[in-house]
């Protein structure tokens, strides 16, 4: 009792002005708004991404106002929240932006295939096809979001005196994954291999596509058991928000790998052991499902290293929420 309700217990000294993430959210959406404009004739619907963009900063200052009326833990955390849930929303607006470049898919390809010698994301769900291993993998990929929330809840639980670090690294992350995104326009497997046909990646033939994506989303199949729970549910949260982007570096595996190392940090030792498997899998089901190359996996973990301690840093110097 006496810990829920410092949940709501007024802030002698309360926050006058923007979280640290959300000052980081305005300035991705102004830096997007002005490429938008440099766009606009070029886009499919302008009209709703800059009303989308209204409507965010809205939210924004009418959670900052309820946070300033009741100063808690509880209102704070709520605008913290909010921003996480906006995250879906501005994923797929990455592919609004970088469909207007050049597909860079056939350069990733074949640095896969000289790496590698074959195509990792073509032929791991072949070698293991087996119901419960693709479930498992399937499994890995749908609890992504689950261990973010995960984490995020804990911080705020549990490790209050965490949960600034915590969610401005995470949020932070995010959008430096999606400037990335809009600049870098690689599909990854699921959508590449489609557009090229099976025929020319088993002979290690990657033309390049152009602009082919700037009107093309048809993808393959997800690999598994399509019969299976968490096969389905992949395939349901694909159709619903995935587009022909962001594929490298991994945010998927750079995310959870940010998770795993703010729980080391913090000496979480138990949330972490036991998200561990799921991580492992994690890593594995971007490869095996063909949303990624194995060399997106790659950028994943060298680009959360890199943020987590830049981020890490920013945060600890300037004495940021």
């Amino acid at each position: 009792m006496n810990q829920l309700k410092k949940y709501f217990q007024l802030e002698k000294k309360p926050i006058k002005g923007l979280l640290a993430a959300e000052w980081v959210m305005l300035g991705y959406l102004l830096l997007t708004l002005l490429l938008l404009l440099f766009i606009y004739t070029k886009t499919a619907d302008p009209v709703a991404m800059l009303w989308g963009r209204v409507q965010i900063v809205v939210m924004t200052l009418a959670l900052w106002g309820v946070y300033r009326m009741v100063p808690c833990r509880l209102t704070l955390f709520a605008r913290i929240l909010g921003q996480l849930a906006l995250l879906s929303w501005w994923y797929p607006d990455t592919y609004e932006f970088n469909r207007h470049f050049p597909n860079l898919d056939h350069l990733f390809a074949r640095w896969e295939q000289e790496l590698f010698g074959c195509q990792p994301a073509l032929l791991f769900s072949r070698a293991w096809s087996h119901p419960v291993f693709s479930e498992l993998m399937d499994l890995g990929y749908a609890v992504y979001y689950p261990m973010i929330a995960a984490v995020v809840f804990y911080f705020f639980g549990w490790c209050h005196e965490r949960f600034g670090r915590a969610s401005f690294v995470i949020l932070t992350s995010f959008f430096l994954y999606y400037i990335i995104y809009v600049g870098l326009p690689v599909t990854g497997p699921q959508y590449y291999y489609k557009a090229i046909g099976l025929e020319q990646v088993e002979r290690g033939e990657f033309p390049d596509v152009g602009d082919y994506f700037a009107s093309h989303q048809e993808a393959l199949p997800s690999p598994g058991y399509p019969e299976g729970m968490f096969y389905q549910m992949v395939a349901s949260a694909h159709d619903a928000g995935e587009r022909p982007t962001a594929a490298f570096p991994s945010s998927h595996v750079g995310v959870s790998t940010i998770l795993m190392l703010l729980l080391l940090s913090a000496g979480q030792r138990r949330l972490l052991f036991i998200l561990l498997p799921f991580y492992v899998l994690l890593c594995l089901s971007t490869v095996y499902i063909q949303a990624h190359y194995a060399i997106d996996v790659f950028g994943g973990w060298v680009s959360a290293l890199l943020f987590y301690f830049l981020l890490s840093f920013v945060y600890k110097r300037w004495k940021l929420f």
